[in-house]
């Protein structure tokens, strides 16, 4: 088990980008925004204000917010709001990883990803085969925090609609 996170904390967005896309968690560890005026960042204010609005407030992990916490028939259920399931393995990694803090603390819960857009729910469960997938990647991650420049972008299905897309392809589009 890894108990302590080295020299840099992992958090659960690092945890979203290392699945999406090795160079967006290095500008994002780095806190280079991504582009504001990008539509899909916009989406996720919303989504979050939305969420707020409601009543619904999240919980602060140090590490992660998680969406919300709810408790049905004596089982904790955290669950994580997703615009949409088009990131479905970084939305489920990232939820893993709360499952996982939360483990660390002694609580017990599993996990619900809701998707917006397709109005959906899916269940996320640790288990020892996703907890050992989740340790090595945050063992990956903490490579990252030193190295002194980005990977070099490599051009992926998610690009083209990327907030960081001028950072990896400005001149090209």
């Amino acid at each position: 088990m890894l108990d302590n996170y080295l020299a840099y904390p992992v958090t659960g967005t690092d945890i979203w980008y290392y699945f999406v896309c090795k160079r967006e968690l290095w500008l994002m560890m780095r806190k280079i925004a991504p582009d504001q005026e990008d539509e899909n960042v916009d989406i996720g204010r919303f989504l979050h204000e939305y969420y707020s609005k409601r009543g619904k407030e999240e919980i602060d992990l140090g590490s992660g917010k998680i969406d919300r916490l709810k408790k049905v028939k004596g089982k904790l259920i955290a669950q994580e709001i997703k615009k949409s399931a088009r990131f479905r393995e970084s939305s489920r990694f990232q939820l893993l990883f709360y499952l996982y803090q939360l483990k660390k603390m002694g609580i017990e819960a599993t996990g619900e990803l809701l998707f917006a857009e397709e109005k959906t729910k899916e269940k996320v469960e640790l288990n020892d085969e996703n907890e050992k997938q989740l340790l090595n990647a945050i063992k990956d991650i903490q490579n990252y925090v030193d190295m002194p420049v980005p990977p070099p972008p490599q051009k992926i299905k998610f690009c083209h609609k990327c907030a960081y897309r001028e950072y990896c392809w400005a001149g090209e589009e």
